[in-house]
């Protein structure tokens, strides 16, 4: 799977999606309803590196696949949703 640039996209896209989630339904609640804003630090530093991999990996997928603009809009757009990374990824599954 990590020997595609699609394939890499999926697993980036997976585990950047997981971090996001964390950091909306665990670390922040944690942060406003327990005063504890220590894992919203290091979840959110996580999930920053991994934006930027899932962007990095997305545009190596443009170049090598000469994505269309709105396949890459669609991309960065599922990176900001709730679960839109899942999305993306079902879609991807059927390119590679």
């Amino acid at each position: 799977m990590l020997k595609t640039p699609i394939g890499r996209l999926r697993v980036v896209g997976f585990i950047e999606g997981i971090s996001y989630l964390l950091l909306l339904f665990i670390a922040m609640p944690l942060k406003y309803f327990a005063d504890m804003p220590a894992p919203v630090t290091i979840v959110g530093g996580m999930h920053g590196f991994l934006f930027v991999l899932f962007l990095a990996a997305v545009a190596h997928v443009t170049f090598v696949h000469r994505w269309s603009i709105m396949k890459v809009i669609w991309a960065v757009i599922a990176s900001f949703l709730p679960f839109g990374t899942f999305i993306l990824d079902s879609q991807l599954k059927k390119e590679s």
